[in-house]
């Protein structure tokens, strides 16, 4: 797959295959773009405003445009042009939230560790979660505050009950139980993540979010297109966690019987850290690229009146991420 000789910066990879769609995440979860300064992005963002009124100046390079594309859209939500807060762009989640997981995989949990690390953990996933929204239509603070109380305790819930489950299941043998346990994140967060997007996302439902054609020209407000956004965003947060929860337990399941770590014990933890870190830089790039964040959809499959109101036979909205 190559980047497309022509095409305008927004389209670097082709985002109609899978293959394209994960090239391009990895350009949009890259964490160095969360050291670019202020003026780089005005530079970006003004190359790109010349590229598309035609003023671009000579001697500039389809790599230029690429890069500040790239820069853009790491940085700037798609829908408001506003800077995310660093910690929720997609391109700090990696290297935010894997302390988290690192937290959440750590064995022998007590109740408190596993409520502290259930809430950080949603915490940062209900913030990503409205950061990356769809934001055509307004959404009061009342609104964030419900949805994140909600997410949260829906989530710590789910954990809790998943590890009183197993921590009162006699037919378990100690080894086995503790190997479950490591286990139960996943069940617990891919649950609560569905929570968690639909609660922090719940607006979206209520208000509908804007369809456009393909010139970009804004068609209508459509619930029946939140509800596929919504869908798809829940989807990717199940596959998510998969690797990042599944994968770390089994690999040190098998680590903590080598040699080198029963005679210095005291690795245990980086070493987690290192494979938790890489589980979840396979595993970001992979879900998000499930969908395309401009998804498309037939215009006879939403409300008569986006129908009526387009000649298009497929409107285009944002899903979030």
């Amino acid at each position: 797959m190559e980047r497309t000789a022509n095409s305008p910066p927004s389209g670097a990879y082709n985002q109609t295959s899978f293959y394209g769609r994960f090239r391009h995440f990895l350009d949009i979860i890259d964490p160095r773009t969360l050291f670019v300064t202020e003026r780089r992005l005005r530079e970006a963002v003004q190359l790109l405003e010349d590229y598309k009124h035609g003023t671009l100046r000579p001697g500039v390079t389809n790599e230029q445009l690429w890069s500040a594309q790239k820069i853009k859209q790491a940085i700037l939500h798609p829908d408001t042009n506003e800077k995310i807060f660093m910690p929720f762009r997609m391109s700090g989640y990696i290297p935010f939230g894997t302390p988290i997981v690192v937290g959440l995989l750590l064995p022998n949990q007590t109740l408190a560790s596993t409520v502290f690390w259930q809430w950080l953990n949603q915490s940062h996933n209900a913030c990503v979660n409205y950061a990356n929204r769809n934001a055509t239509k307004p959404s009061p603070a009342s609104k964030f505050i419900q949805g994140y109380l909600g997410a949260v305790i829906s989530a710590v819930s789910i954990a809790v009950g998943l590890n009183v489950l197993v921590q009162k299941a006699n037919k378990f043998t100690p080894a086995t139980r503790l190997l479950v346990q490591r286990f139960v994140p996943f069940p617990a967060v891919a649950s609560a993540n569905i929570c968690n997007v639909v609660l922090m996302r719940y607006g979206e439902l209520e208000e509908g979010i804007d369809v456009l054609d393909g010139d970009g020209n804004l068609v209508g407000s459509s619930k029946i297109a939140a509800r596929h956004a919504l869908l798809e965003t829940a989807l990717t947060r199940v596959v998510l966690p998969m690797p990042i929860l599944v994968l770390p337990p089994i690999v040190m399941s098998m680590l903590e019987k080598t040699a080198l770590l029963q005679a210095r014990p005291r690795l245990l933890l980086p070493v987690q850290s290192l494979v938790c870190l890489a589980a979840f830089g396979l595993a970001l790039p992979l879900a998000i690229s499930l969908f395309p964040q401009m998804s498309e959809i037939e215009t006879s499959q939403l409300e008569p009146e986006i129908a009526r109101a387009t000649s298009s036979r497929t409107v285009v909205y944002n899903k979030g991420l």
